[in-house]
């Protein structure tokens, strides 16, 4: 040990903590069991400030659950009991708050202050709840802040519910560091909160989020990130939730961003988890902060030390200890709070080259509930990158790694947390049942995944065969209930009605007694029937009401048939084996409702239709652009007009994850009745 005067401190430092949970929308109690489990690993790391999710007391998004004033007087008094829990760790901590009370006043008064909020809310009157964030410290809560910039569009619709935050911004003094506190969207507008926050002297920025997945927005989220740190100038801690909720999918990836726009340290994608890190802030403004302090917590100003200080590292503080040299002592970690990765995590840790591939067969993932945290001194502590201060590489995923582990991630939760333990698919052979199937037994385990084939007197031998085998390599359980005996019943009583089941009554005629034999096994056993429909098909309408489309969630519906391949064949080459029969993979999509029928009878090829809808769904684009970018005026027209009159079915369809900016829901809202049709803008002779 070298003499103490040669020990000179680093520069000022605050050991964060980024509690990246998975907390379920309205179980108050279970989600304030996890925020003290996530205080607790933060304590034992040795952290100084842990931060949550957005809104972690409630869930994210808690939609008309705010107009319960019970709902909002037990988040009240939830956050109480987290802040009685807190010592000389300061928590930030998401919840919803009621303008004019304190917490403690309004935990008294909260049902009445709640009914309050609500005839606000309903009459149109200025809301009285906002979405907020607590400091807590020392038993108590010591600041709260306002989110100020409320996101209105797309899935969100937080104006309906919250005011936006105002007033002067202020900071709060965590062991000597000044710190700002954002929510969310505060983030993503350079005119916004956080850049101000820099300015008025913030050392450091935390930035609490409950942002959904869609392709594409890791990239997205750290361009921002990387944008607003430099305005701030000082290192912004970004956290974010995970975990599925309704046709939401959180996706986590918590990072810290330094102000050069280095990207210091980051959560995994898709799994929960604790990120601790030191991280680096330069020495406060000369002459104090221009913002006020509104809290100061902890205990004075902290360094970091060399490797021979009496500091411990994160990963030390944790209980993880290696090999003399193997560790820096300010190396970021990671700890795990609920076990080794789930399904999802799983295939998105390997998919980014963190595992070794299956065997055949050996497919499944974490049954759901399977998750469970682990006792104190049992979390699992991994190493997450260089030193702090220095830059890490976010980890590439592509495209088809991302959405398979949003699938998975997002069919696991949301039959986890509404309490169903199986699931059960129609298995036809085809594409989109495999890629359904594959996706619930890497949720839920082969064991709680449960293959009808239901083939009629159209179905080809061969796609008995191809769901055979696909059964055989995920391990699961398949029925053969052939549904000839209730075709030809059914049939015989509509001819007896003067309506005989010839053309398009026969084939939905078909595809009803499917969704009633897999309704009446939901009903017998408690199985979720998971429906196959993919976003082309629900574009279009080429699906059958009450037959395919019937049952509890809808895996695929927000994936292209394109893109249906391209995930079969990334989970295949996940698997270095062909878990989907390379048959599946080849041959004709077809519903086998008719003698010779092909998809592609009744919708343009999906290589063609899959850029037309994507144009006309997901960009908004006008029949006119269309073909003034060489799409054929005909082609075009018929496209958007079958996916206008389409819009009855999907209002009638299960819920199912949302992959992409404009899903068919929330982020699209169409009327049914409506005249409304563009028309291809006439192209000029010669042109």
């Amino acid at each position: 040990m070298p003499d103490a005067a040669a020990v000179r401190p680093g520069p000022p430092t605050l050991r964060v903590a980024l509690h990246q949970s998975d907390p379920v929308v309205g179980d108050i109690a279970a989600n304030v069991e996890r925020i003290l489990q996530g205080l607790a690993a933060a304590e034992r790391a040795g952290a100084a400030l842990v931060a949550g999710p957005e809104l972690a007391v409630t869930g994210y998004p808690p939609e008309d659950l705010l107009l319960k004033p019970g709902f909002v007087a037990d988040n009240l008094a939830a956050l109480r009991e987290v802040a009685g829990r807190t010592g000389q760790v300061a928590a930030l901590v998401g919840f919803v708050d009621v303008v004019g009370a304190s917490v403690t006043d309004a935990v008294s008064g909260a049902l009445g202050t709640g009914r309050v909020a609500r005839e606000a809310a309903v009459r149109g009157a200025p809301r009285r709840l906002r979405n907020a964030l607590a400091l807590c410290a020392g038993g108590e809560v010591v600041l709260v802040a306002h989110k100020r910039l409320l996101p209105n569009y797309g899935v969100f619709d937080e104006e309906r519910w919250f005011a936006a935050g105002s007033g002067p911004l202020q900071l709060a003094e965590v062991s000597g560091v000044l710190v700002g506190m954002s929510i969310c969207e505060d983030l993503w507008f350079e005119d916004g909160p956080v850049p101000a926050l820099g300015r008025g002297g913030a050392q450091l920025v935390v930035n609490v989020n409950a942002s959904p997945f869609m392709v594409g927005r890791s990239a997205e989220r750290l361009a921002v990130l990387r944008d607003r740190a430099a305005q701030a100038g000082c290192p912004i801690a970004y956290v974010n939730q995970v975990g599925g909720q309704d046709e939401l999918v959180f996706d986590g990836g918590s990072m810290v961003v330094g102000p050069a726009g280095d990207l210091t340290a980051t959560a995994a994608r898709f799994s929960e988890e604790l990120l601790v890190a030191d991280l680096a802030v330069a020495p406060p403004p000369p002459g104090g902060p221009a913002l006020a302090v509104g809290a100061s917590v902890g205990p004075g100003p902290a360094a970091v030390l060399p490797a021979d200080g009496a500091r411990p590292s994160p990963r030390e503080a944790a209980g993880a200890t290696g090999p003399e040299g193997q560790q820096p002592p300010s190396q970021p970690i990671r700890i795990r709070l609920r076990g080794p990765l789930d399904g999802a995590g799983r295939v998105a840790a390997r998919a980014e080259g963190d595992g070794a591939s299956r065997a055949e067969g050996d497919g499944a993932g974490r049954a759901a509930g399977d998750g469970a945290g682990r006792a104190e001194g049992e979390a699992e502590v991994r190493a997450v990158g260089p030193v702090a201060g220095t830059a890490v590489e976010l980890p590439a995923a592509s495209a088809e790694a991302e959405v398979y582990a949003a699938l998975v991630l997002g069919t696991r939760d949301y039959l986890a947390k509404n309490g169903f333990t199986d699931a059960v698919i129609g298995l036809s052979g085809g594409i989109d049942s495999s890629l359904v199937a594959t996706v619930a037994v890497d949720a839920l385990g082969p064991e709680r995944v449960h293959g009808v084939a239901m083939p009629s007197r159209f179905s080809s031998e061969g796609s008995l065969s191809d769901a055979r085998a696909l059964a055989e390599r995920l391990g699961i359980e398949l029925q053969v209930v052939p549904i000839e005996p209730a075709h030809a019943a059914l049939g015989d009583m509509l001819a007896a009605a003067g309506t005989p089941a010839e053309g398009l009554t026969d084939e939905n005629l078909q595809s009803r007694i499917r969704g009633v034999l897999l309704m009446a096994l939901s009903n017998a056993r408690g199985w979720i029937v998971l429906t196959t429909g993919n976003k082309s098909e629900l574009a279009t309408g080429y699906s059958t009401l009450y037959g395919d489309s019937a049952g509890g969630f809808a895996v695929i519906r927000d994936v292209p048939k394109t893109l249906v391949y391209r995930l079969c064949r990334f989970r295949n080459a996940l698997a270095t084996t062909d878990i989907v029969p390379g048959s599946v993979l080849t041959k004709a999509p077809s519903a086998e409702l008719r003698p010779g029928q092909r998809d592609d009878q009744s919708l343009p090829p999906y290589d063609v239709l899959d850029p037309v809808l994507a144009a006309l769904v997901d960009e908004d684009r006008s029949l006119a652009e269309l073909v003034a970018s060489g799409t054929d005026a005909a082609l075009a027209e018929r496209v958007a007009r079958l996916v206008d009159v389409a819009e009855y079915k999907r209002r009638q369809s299960p819920v199912g994850i949302r992959i992409s900016a404009r899903a068919f829901g929330k982020d699209r809202r169409m009327p049914i009745t409506h005249r409304y049709r563009e028309r291809p803008a006439p192209v000029e002779a010669g042109s």
